[in-house]
């Protein structure tokens, strides 16, 4: 064991100080059974190659590149942990501390941005944005690292995570501190780049990294530990009189174990095989020599895979390649230390101490902790910019300019803008708990229409801080911006041209073919049955002014709505007859007002029917999402679609129709169709369902605290008084979002239908077939005798019942005629005078003084007869003409 660890400690030795030529050299002349060692990216790279060429395991404590994958090569071993891990901690920690957005300062080398792509997947988990990243590269001079500082200065994110090796990193925090962004409100977190190096940097660089916040692996204690410690300081103190004394940190105790795990597997593999020799060779495409491939690499990989052992790094695992580390910790730098606040595990989260149990995201639990500036208040993590005012970026549109009208001074480079959107935004300012100070930056400054507001967004944060406008909440933008509450109307609306479809056979279109063949067949029929009818009363060679006068009374009382409709009761003869014209009126009357209806809804409502085809074109607003949105989520063929810009450009498109060019319809968002309608409200419809979007909102980075800012102060705007007066400003008086949209009736079944009625038709063949029957057989006539009778039999009971008269008076009324000759002469003279047909109470008085049969009754009916004829009777009975 100890030859076998005395050969490794030679072979690393000399790639310390040769590198790739000695490792080559060995390989051709030696017999080299692992390699310990290979620092940097390109080193890596060509270390890993070797190893799978020769079949012989590459072990790195210091290893940096991520896209060298154990499966693609299992010959190159890592005894450092996944960097994927510690992304996760320090997105746990931003996650804890709630802050919506970070700054990302890295060195720019392709460890850094294979780090960077792991720390944007990490944070993209847990809902943090990477608002800026600056990369610096290593041979960046103090001037270039202050101005980058300085930019960082006036944005609002006021957290920075630095990822760097140590000699730039440790360059950074003085200039950082020079520039003023290592004071009170702002948070710095370190990567272990430069935690594991802390012991290593001088006292100013310390001093100026007061308050960070880092994180590193963690080391237990042990005695082991402590004694190699020890030992280090004392060859250090031999060897390095003059040199400042290095500490060893984490990637020394790496080495160690490295270099123990190697000797332990060897020490293995050397139980089972005498030797350790190489029996084939393969040629160096390099040097064209042969390089010896060892016969025991595959085993030896196998057997480091499988160690484990309690190293002084901690527990010795290698899984897929790579060292197994679960806990990381979390350090503030405070005077001339660091002090442990808490840690990081990979199964429980953030805590106090590591031994406590359950699972936590929170930071709340971890040590007091000295923020920059000696300050103890944890910082939000933004705050508006002192220094420099807000970007708000507004489109630059060639239409409804109501809602965004960009003006420009190119001599003074200056950019104020008026509208709608620009006047709720400087509501919103005023109705802000701090004051913020703007610039206006118009978008599309070419002027082209192929711009987009997706582009514009895109450029937030880069070239904007917030955009301010006509902008839409619409799902797929809320991917790479945060948008307010809206603050106007939502939803998306389809608009189509009036097309009144008058002409001088309108009156017809109320009713269908159907219906209007039924009631003709019905009037012939009904004029049938009543000839019928009347034929029947003339023909038996009776009175029909006797029959019809015989018998009324119980008939007006059924149906008192006879009196209205028929004043002459002489227009039918036949009772029958009388009760069929009833049955028709009714019908008439329903089917009167329904076409009354029917024809009124045609009249004051816009027929089009439209639908979807190949034939027809659609016009849009250029710039909008509606072309995704319309394409996308509708299906609409993209060739069918037509951008315009402006109220003018649609109302010209959809005049000339898709066949000379134009459009057959609109599809817009609500408050620029309702500025349309308004403007050419007769030639206009909103027809179809209301597609529902988020309105129109202000956009934000992603995490932006001034989002739930902004959106208080939009509810306090367009929930107070003034929103209508900036509504009435921009659009003209009388316009109101409140008012509600004209809603389309449905017209696919307009024209009434025999079907709609077929009840109604039922009702009245049956009465007339009822009516027929009761007239003309033998069998009705005698059913309606007896009914009759029982009718007229009823009325005189009740009639006894409510006058009372005494069998005396009855005697004297059979002895004189003359009293009741006067009584029907009072009711006459009663009638002549303005009454219609006999007064109630003058036929309900004739049965109380006359008996059945009696000549008074035949006087009656003279003298209704006589009315009839125009003649009248005098006091003794007889005929005036």
């Amino acid at each position: 064991m100890h030859a076998v660890m005395s050969q490794w400690k030679y072979i690393l030795f000399y790639r310390w100080l040769k590198g790739e030529e000695i490792v080559v050299e060995l390989l051709k002349n030696e017999q080299v059974h692992g390699i310990i060692g290979p620092q940097g990216s390109r080193e890596e790279m060509f270390f890993a190659e070797l190893g799978r060429e020769v079949r012989i395991p590459i072990i790195s404590f210091t290893a940096t590149r991520t896209d060298l994958s154990y499966k693609d090569n299992s010959y190159f071993v890592r005894t450092t942990p996944d960097d994927a891990v510690q992304a996760k901690a320090l997105a746990a920690m931003c996650q804890g501390f709630r802050w919506p957005q970070i700054v990302v300062l890295y060195e720019d080398t392709d460890y850094g941005s294979q780090f960077m792509s792991l720390l944007n997947k990490a944070f993209q988990e847990v809902d943090i944005a990477l608002a800026y990243m600056v990369a610096i590269p290593n041979s960046a001079d103090d001037a270039h690292i202050l101005k980058e500082l300085n930019k960082l200065e006036t944005k609002q994110t006021r957290v920075f995570l630095v990822h760097m090796s140590p000699s730039l990193g440790f360059r950074l925090f003085p200039l950082a501190k020079k520039a003023g962004v290592m004071s009170a409100e702002y948070a710095w977190i370190i990567t272990n780049s430069l935690s594991i190096f802390m012991s290593s940097i001088d006292s100013v660089t310390r001093d100026s990294m007061e308050g960070v916040l880092g994180i590193r692996p963690y080391l237990s204690s042990s005695k082991e530990l402590d004694n190699l410690r020890e030992r280090w300081r004392r060859y250090m103190t031999l060897n390095n009189s003059t040199s400042p004394n290095i500490e060893l940190n984490v990637y020394g105790l790496w080495a160690y174990d490295a270099v123990t795990a190697l000797a332990m597997a060897v020490e293995k593999i050397v139980q089972v095989n005498s030797t350790l020799s190489h029996t084939k060779t393969t040629a160096d495409e390099i040097g064209k020599k042969k390089f010896r491939i060892s016969p025991f690499g595959s085993q030896l990989v196998n057997e480091l895979s499988n160690t484990k052992f309690r190293g002084l790094s901690g527990d010795f695992q290698l899984v897929d390649g790579k060292l197994k580390l679960i806990t990381f910790e979390i350090f503030n730098v405070i005077g001339s230390g660091e002090k442990t606040i808490g840690f990081w595990t990979l199964e429980r989260g953030i805590r106090r101490e590591l031994g406590s149990v359950g699972e936590t995201t929170s930071t709340k639990g971890l040590k007091s902790i000295m923020w920059p500036g000696d300050s103890l208040t944890q910082p939000k993590g933004w705050a508006i910019p002192t220094n420099g005012n807000l970007r708000v970026g507004i489109p630059w549109k060639h239409g409804f300019t109501e809602f965004v009208d960009v003006i420009t001074d190119p001599k003074r480079r200056y950019t104020n803008a008026t509208g709608f959107s620009i006047d709720i935004f400087l509501a919103t300012l005023e109705a802000l708990p701090f004051h913020i100070n703007y610039d206006f930056y118009y978008y599309n400054d070419t002027k082209n229409i192929d711009w987009s507001y997706d582009d514009m967004l895109h450029k937030i944060p880069k070239e904007f801080d917030m955009v301010v406008g006509d902008t839409t909440n619409w799902a797929p933008r809320a991917a790479y911006v945060d948008f307010s509450l809206p603050y106007s109307e939502s939803g998306v609306i389809l608009v189509v041209k009036n097309r009144k479809p008058f002409d001088m056979w309108i009156f017809i279109r109320p009713l269908r073919w159907d219906l209007w063949l039924t009631i003709i067949v019905t009037c012939i029929l009904m004029g049938v049955v009543l000839c019928i009818l009347e034929h029947g009363v003339t023909s038996n060679g009776t009175n029909p002014v006797g029959e019809h006068k015989e018998k009324p009374d119980s008939i007006r009382a059924l149906i008192p709505v006879s009196i209205l409709a028929f004043p002459d009761r002489n227009m039918v003869s036949n009772n029958w007859s009388f009760f069929v014209l009833i049955s028709y009126l009714f019908m008439a009357f329903i089917l009167m007002q329904s076409y009354t209806a029917s024809l009124s809804a045609i009249l004051t409502v816009d027929q089009l029917k439209f639908a979807f085809s190949d034939n027809y074109y659609i016009g849009y607003q250029e710039g909008s999402f509606m072309k995704q949105f319309l394409t996308k989520q509708l299906h609409i063929n993209i060739l069918r679609l037509r951008s315009y810009s402006s109220a003018e450009e649609y109302h010209a498109a959809i005049s000339l129709g898709s066949k000379n060019g134009g459009i057959d319809a609109i599809f817009d968002e609500i408050p620029y169709m309702k500025l349309f309608l308004n403007k050419y409200d007769s030639h206009y419809k909103m027809v179809g369902p209301t597609y529902r979007t988020g309105g129109f909102g202000f956009a934000f980075p992603r995490g932006s605290p001034l989002v739930a800012h902004f959106s208080k102060a939009i509810l306090e705007v367009t929930q107070g008084s003034n929103m209508t007066a900036i509504e009435q400003h921009n659009f003209g008086p009388g316009y109101s979002s409140q008012d509600p949209l004209s809603s389309t009736i449905s017209q696919q079944t307009s024209s009434l239908s025999l079907y709609d009625f077929a009840g109604l038709f039922l009702i009245i063949g049956s009465i007339t077939i009822f009516s027929l029957f009761c007239s003309e057989t033998s069998i009705g006539q005698k059913l309606t005798d007896k009914i009759g009778h029982l009718i007229h039999a009823c009325f005189h009971f009740k009639t006894s019942r409510v006058n009372p008269i005494e069998d005396a008076g009855v005697g004297e009324s059979a002895e004189g005629g003359d009293e009741g000759t006067e009584l029907v002469q009072s009711n006459l003279n009663a009638h002549s005078s303005g009454e219609e047909g006999i007064d109630a109470h003058g036929i309900e008085e004739v049965p109380r003084h006359v008996n059945e049969g009696s000549h008074v009754t035949s006087l009656v009916d003279e003298t209704s007869a006589s009315q009839d004829s125009g003649t009248g009777i005098n006091s003794s009975g007889g005929r005036n003409s």
